[in-house]
């Protein structure tokens, strides 16, 4: 089985969305900086990985063990995009998924989510992302959502699985864990994750 669309968009169309897109990723910055978000670590460097979660260079460099779940959620807005955008450009369901992310990365980064992370995650010190951080998430989206958009829906199933075990094994944490606990906390899960 192959992905679930090929896109045959003309080009002004393809440009048009694609600088939507430009402008939402623009405007995920701009809220950032006016919410006193931080560009860089405040260690005045930048990593390629950060391999420490609950560390203060977590969500402040490059890529960090929770950019597997910003390619999955590329994969899911890649399928969101297809139900609902269906035969509409490839672009315009990028826009679609780049607002989605842009909106996530916003309200992730708001007082209310840090303080939500902070008492009912794992994410003790979690102090929100460097805008730095926060862009290259939405990269990640980006990249999750191109490869699903090309790979067949087999393998990207896969992946989203395998990062999932993977994360889950590394860090005691993952996409599936983050939305449960920070919706309905278990403290079970709470204690197995502090347990790292």
């Amino acid at each position: 089985m192959t992905s679930l669309t090929v896109d045959q968009t003309p080009p002004s169309s393809t440009r048009f969305w694609l600088t939507i897109a430009f402008l939402i990723i623009a405007m995920q910055v701009i809220a950032q900086y006016m919410m006193g978000r931080i560009w860089i670590c405040e260690c005045g460097y930048v990593k390629l990985f950060e391999p420490g979660v609950n560390t203060a260079g977590n969500s402040q460099h490059l890529f960090d063990w929770y950019t597997p779940s910003h390619i999955i959620h590329g994969f899911l807005f890649y399928l969101l995009g297809w139900a609902v955008l269906r035969g509409k450009p490839l672009s315009m369901r990028l826009s679609l998924a780049a607002f989605i992310e842009a909106v996530w990365e916003i309200l992730e980064n708001s007082p209310i989510v840090i303080d939500r992370y902070r008492t009912a995650t794992m994410a003790v010190g979690y102090t929100g992302d460097s805008i730095l951080n926060s862009g290259m998430d939405m990269v990640s989206m980006i990249a999750g959502f191109f490869f699903a958009a090309r790979a067949p829906v087999w393998l990207t199933v896969a992946i989203a699985i395998l990062f999932e075990i993977l994360t889950a094994f590394i860090i005691r944490d993952n996409l599936t864990l983050n939305v449960i606990m920070l919706i309905w906390p278990i403290e079970a899960v709470k204690v197995w994750q502090a347990a790292l």
